[in-house]
């Protein structure tokens, strides 16, 4: 159906003229005449009665108006669901648990007026990355171990995100009393992260990580979730994991687990927004502001960083 034509009757009923109808739309009363008269015979009905006082709707007329007024208003809708500094922000933080998603959750705050759809793709950042490029997303947050020459065209990013490593232990761990633990005392222990595929960006991250420190960082065994992972660590004397300063967990009090700061050297998973630098979303210049003003630069005087980080 032609929505001009849906336009010009929707204004000829509301006007009862087609001359007046023809100012507004700014075309001619021909072409309003034309429109209204392609219309009927599109829909096989008679629409108005043109008389010399005017143009009346008919029985047809009146039934086809208030679904005619719909068609216009979704029409108006559709166009707001997809045109920049209307719709809302895409953005993909990977978990809802991690830093990324703590930040945005502050962009909100900050700014409550920008309406954002916020996603979690299951991606390495390559995949994620490829979403940013095809316009899946307008933003996802990710380490890049990436030069930036061999970056796709047109894709930019920036390092927002320099998270600190806690120890998560339960009670009964020999490291459940200390105030903060160093890289070298954890070689001694079972860091446990089962399920971390290999070939992905924070796979490499934790591979040099050991490597530089001499850790076991243990991948074996199912995955049945966070929930699961909590509770064998809370009931044992040996597993410990790796958990973000700002990773949100929730357990049950009688867990009793343990957040403990990695220092001395501070391990560092740095982490950056990624965008294309075509994207016209207003919202998108005022997120990459945000983050910038809200980087937390290390205070500790020795960390550790991944030798891709330049």
């Amino acid at each position: 159906m032609d929505l001009d034509a849906v336009r010009t009757f929707v204004a000829a009923a509301d006007a009862g003229q087609f001359q007046d109808a023809a100012t507004p739309l700014s075309i001619t009363q021909q072409a309003v005449s034309k429109r209204i008269a392609a219309l009927e015979k599109d829909l096989q009905v008679r629409l108005f009665n043109r008389t010399a006082r005017g143009a009346q709707l008919t029985i047809d007329g009146q039934t086809f108006l208030p679904h005619a007024r719909e068609l216009l208003r979704v029409e108006a809708r559709a166009d707001a669901s997809v045109r920049p500094g209307r719709r809302a922000l895409r953005v993909d933080v990977h978990s809802r648990r991690i830093a990324p998603a703590v930040l945005l959750q502050d962009f909100h705050r900050a700014h409550p007026r920008i309406e954002l759809d916020v996603v979690t793709l299951d991606a390495d950042v390559h995949a994620a990355m490829a979403a940013v490029e095809a316009g899946a997303v307008d933003a996802t947050f990710h380490a890049v171990p990436i030069p930036a020459r061999h970056l796709p065209d047109g894709i930019r990013t920036a390092r927002v995100i320099d998270e600190h490593h806690e120890l998560l232990v339960g009670p009964r761990h020999a490291l459940a009393h200390a105030r903060t633990v160093t890289p070298a005392q954890l070689a001694a222990h079972r860091i446990w992260m089962p399920g971390m595929a290999p070939g992905t960006e924070w796979a490499d991250y934790y591979d040099e990580l050991a490597a530089a420190f001499g850790l076991t960082i243990d991948l074996v065994g199912p995955v049945f979730g966070n929930e699961a992972l909590l509770a064998e660590i809370a009931d044992s004397a040996e597993l410990a994991t790796f958990a973000g300063e700002r990773t949100r967990y929730l357990w049950p009090d009688s867990y009793d687990l343990r957040r403990i700061p990695v220092r001395g050297p501070a391990p560092i998973y740095p982490m950056s927004l990624i965008w294309r630098d075509d994207n016209p979303h207003p919202a998108l210049a005022t997120l990459r502001d945000h983050l910038d003003s809200r980087r937390v630069r290390s205070p500790d005087t020795e960390v550790w960083l991944p030798t891709w980080v330049s």
